[in-house]
């Protein structure tokens, strides 16, 4: 039982720490309409950021992670800017070649001045040991990474289904050309929608990073499994992306606990039959 419980619990904490970092991709491509495969580049710097704030500058673990958001978004502004506005609305093979150059780019300049190591993020003393909840006791930063998730969930359906932004994204998307004409800055709808996304993913990879290590080839080693939640889980949809990072955390996390061996076999074993039973994603089966 206790076996039980721990599966259950990884599985919930990977999911959600997936979500986090996913849900940016997932925005960008279903609602932006952006192939971005420098996606998981973004939660790498903000892994960096927040390694270099706390072990190099011995700062707390709080403000390390906001300096890592704040940092990222900083970094990504002007890429968004010079590069991104360059390919919004181009064919799908522009857009991944742009991204996939940029991917590269980061990943040269994480191994230049950060070098080829792992960096980790030391956990500060709140976030060490378990904590008890009765009945069974939890890693409190597995439970931790489960709560950012939701909130990240809870935040993001806010701001898109019951605010102004939220509908000005939507108008941007579906007609930029009219919703420009109705007073609508299209071009700041969609930066700050980069912002939220490059944000999200660079708290994901700090809360992650037990799970998913920081290394200058996270961006690469992780592409796939980011692409294959938005696919899972249908490009756009916030309930969609939940669902296909718990199911696919589960998944993944059972059979590495029980058939370690398979490695990442039953994961793509369940990717094949979701995609085969739902070819547009868990999603358009929610709608």
């Amino acid at each position: 039982m206790q076996t039980v419980f721990s599966i259950a619990v990884d599985a919930l904490a990977y999911g959600m720490v997936l979500f986090v970092i996913s849900i940016g991709l997932s925005l960008t491509m279903g609602l932006m309409r952006v192939v971005n495969l420098a996606h998981g580049a973004f939660a790498m710097i903000g892994g960096y950021i927040a390694s270099y704030a706390a072990r190099d500058l011995g700062l707390g673990y709080g403000i390390s992670v906001l300096l890592a958001v704040i940092g990222t978004v900083i970094i990504a502004i002007p890429i968004e800017r010079f590069l991104y506005r360059r390919i919004y609305g181009a064919p799908e093979l522009t857009q991944v070649l742009m991204t996939i150059g940029i991917t590269f780019c980061i990943i040269g300049i994480a191994n230049y001045v950060f070098g080829p190591t792992l960096k980790t993020i030391p956990l500060p003393r709140e976030l060490q040991g378990s904590a008890d909840l009765g009945f069974r006791t939890i890693p409190v930063h597995r439970l931790f990474a489960i709560l950012c998730g939701l909130a990240a969930a809870a935040g993001l359906w806010y701001a898109i289904e019951r605010t102004s932004f939220g509908v000005k994204l939507r108008a941007s998307v579906d007609n930029a050309t009219m919703a420009a004409a109705l007073g609508v800055r299209t071009e700041i709808i969609y930066a700050l929608s980069f912002a939220v996304a490059v944000g999200l993913a660079a708290l994901g990879g700090v809360v992650g990073a037990e799970l998913l290590p920081v290394e200058p080839y996270y961006a690469l080693r992780y592409m796939v499994t980011f692409l294959v939640v938005v696919s899972v889980g249908g490009a756009g949809s916030i309930p969609g992306a939940l669902v296909a990072c718990l199911l696919l955390g589960a998944v993944d996390t059972t059979g590495r606990y029980l058939v370690p061996e398979f490695g990442e076999f039953f994961f793509y074993l369940a990717v094949i039959a979701i995609i085969c039973i739902f070819p547009r994603g868990l999603a358009g089966r929610m709608k």
